[in-house]
């Protein structure tokens, strides 16, 4: 049961920062749809850490240095996601209304991958890894 609520809570937070996204582009006084190039970097942000799990044994207790390349790719990944809609702002290719339903958007989204990662990354029997 708590596999199913988390599940759910995970696509509702999904929806609800796609839906700021949307919201950045389609509203009619914004009109711009610049800001869904932030969609590659919610692709992106996932996939360095998902292999580093992969290659490394979690058994080890010491400081791993794929792990932590994988975690400063993903850092790095999630600090564009956040620059991209300021550059865009600042170079007058959106509005600054855009730009925080945008950033809006990129915590909930974000905030919904850590949340995956968190309720599905451990090593048991229904686990990420698995697919």
């Amino acid at each position: 049961l708590a596999l199913v609520v988390a599940l759910i809570s995970l696509s509702f937070g999904g929806a609800v920062g796609l839906m700021f996204l949307m919201l950045g582009c389609a509203l009619p006084q914004y009109n711009q749809y610049w800001p869904l190039f932030v969609l590659f970097f919610y692709i992106l942000s996932p996939i360095p850490y998902c292999i580093a799990r992969r290659l490394v044994d979690d058994t080890d207790a010491t400081s791993n240095a794929c792990k932590e390349l994988a975690i400063f790719l993903t850092t790095g990944i999630v600090v564009s996601a956040f620059g991209l809609p300021i550059v865009f702002a600042r170079a007058e290719l959106i509005y600054w209304g855009a730009c925080a339903l945008v950033l809006t958007g990129n915590t909930v989204i974000f905030a919904t991958i850590l949340g995956f990662f968190l309720v599905f990354g451990s090593n048991d029997d229904f686990s990420w890894q698995q697919w």
